[in-house]
């Protein structure tokens, strides 16, 4: 599914649909912003709102678990998400290189989306693919011992990217 803006009625109804089984209790809160995370791509401030309300939180509480858990966007990514790991067992055999092979590449920085919204580039700690650094994710795939030219060819892979 695309992670595009909905909507603000669209948004809703889903927000709807997401909170729907749950109790209104604070400590719904969470698995709430996972689910908001896993079908909209982002926590919208749409979504940080109807949160405060639905939970009877403060704007300010909410967002403040949204900013505190490395997992929450606030932001819309890019159709297809690539994650460029840059923990040390990575650095060590050309993370950062890479990391700034991929920026250029992509013409953007770690944390954002090319404009065409095809690709959101983001750094991760870990992807649990130590011995075969520097390891990237795209989508659900990890790929291991990823040189410049290997990235190149992943892009290439992803239906459309340039």
């Amino acid at each position: 599914m695309s992670h595009h803006a909905l909507q603000v009625g669209d948004e809703l109804a889903v927000l709807d649909e997401l909170i729907a089984d749950l109790p209104a209790d604070a400590d719904q809160l969470l698995p709430f912003l996972h689910r908001v995370q896993h079908r909209l791509g982002y926590v919208s401030p749409a979504a940080v709102r109807y949160a405060a309300h639905a939970f009877n939180l403060s704007r300010a509480e909410v967002h403040g678990v949204v900013t505190f858990y490395g997992d929450f966007r606030e932001t819309p990514v890019g159709r297809t998400v690539v994650q460029l790991c840059q923990a040390e067992a990575c650095q060590a055999v050309g993370s950062r290189t890479l990391a700034a092979h991929a920026a250029r590449t992509l013409g953007v920085g770690l944390g954002q989306t090319t404009t065409d919204e095809r690709i959101h580039l983001e750094s991760v700690h870990c992807l649990g693919n130590c011995a075969l650094g520097p390891a990237v994710r795209v989508g659900d795939a990890v790929h291991g011992r990823v040189t410049p030219d290997a990235f190149d060819a992943l892009l290439r892979s992803i239906e459309g990217a340039p």
